[in-house]
């Protein structure tokens, strides 16, 4: 049923649940599984002057790439390969409805809730804008 997953994991708590269930499925369909982690982009106001923003992006994204090898370890010791895609974007749910559709998944594997903020969690944050913009099936995992 399952054949290409496309994994969506931020470092929160909630993030080893969607790993574990992921690996289920995994295993239960013989499936692919890719790890994608979105750093959010910068956004600076015009005013401020900031002198080190190569740094403050090569930090995210080193951040990023390590939390996406821990996951594949983790995998990995269950007998589980997977391929991993650190990408960057204003919009979270935008990037991995677009990695998902770019690559041909078909099915995205996504926390109830993540790192983001209050507010985002009380509007449904990213995984409802995933839910809403997505071709493919989304399971949220809770």
């Amino acid at each position: 049923m399952f054949n290409c997953i496309l994994v969506a994991i931020d470092g929160s708590k909630m993030s080893e649940k969607v790993l574990n269930t992921a690996a289920q499925l995994a295993k239960q369909y013989e499936a692919k599984l890719t790890l994608i982690n979105v750093g959010k982009e910068l956004v600076i106001p015009p005013n401020v002057v900031i002198t080190d923003l190569q740094k403050i992006l090569a930090e995210v994204s080193k951040a990023g790439h390590e939390l996406l090898r821990e996951a594949q370890e983790k995998l990995k010791v269950q007998g589980i390969e997977s391929s991993s895609l650190f990408v960057q974007g204003s919009s979270i749910s935008r990037k991995i409805v677009e990695v998902a559709c770019e690559q041909q998944h078909d099915l995205i594997v996504i926390g109830s809730r993540g790192l983001g903020n209050i507010k985002e969690v009380m509007l449904g944050g990213v995984s409802h804008k995933v839910t809403q913009l997505s071709k493919c099936p989304v399971l949220i995992v809770k």
